[in-house]
């Protein structure tokens, strides 16, 4: 079974790779283009670098993962392919990029808030668990 080809808005993979970043920029949201027309901070213009050299050493062969805290980085149709660490408080999330996370910021993919799980109330919780035996 073939896959599905990847399509943003009209344009395919190979063609947004290959597109100048000012016209790349025209076709994101507006949120994503407000940020990179404003241009990238000194941390995002490090973890550009990073995943430029990680990159090139993927061509060679050798995988690596990028780890970084800039959860604020818009993914860009270059890093396709490339695995990032990102960090979301307590541990880096391990995500590899696909063609369908282009425009999203990276925080979307490693999300900062668990799931919270209740279970039985602890002592002293209320009034009926001072009966309650401990174990």
């Amino acid at each position: 079974m073939a896959r599905k080809k990847f399509i943003f808005k009209g344009l395919e993979l190979e063609d947004l790779q290959k597109m100048p970043m000012q016209d790349f920029i025209s076709i994101i949201p507006s949120r994503q283009r407000r940020s990179l027309n404003r241009g990238f901070s000194d941390k995002q213009k490090k973890l550009l670098l990073k995943l430029r050299k990680a990159k090139d050493t993927m061509d060679e062969g050798k995988r690596t993962i990028v780890r970084t805290h800039c959860r604020d980085m818009i993914v860009l149709p270059e890093m396709v392919g490339l695995t990032v660490g990102i960090y979301n408080g307590k541990e880096f999330k391990v995500v590899e990029l696909m063609p369908e996370m282009i425009g999203h910021f990276f925080g979307e993919f490693a999300l900062s808030r668990g799931k919270v799980k209740h279970s039985s109330p602890g002592v002293g919780a209320t009034k009926s668990s001072m009966y309650v035996p401990l174990k």
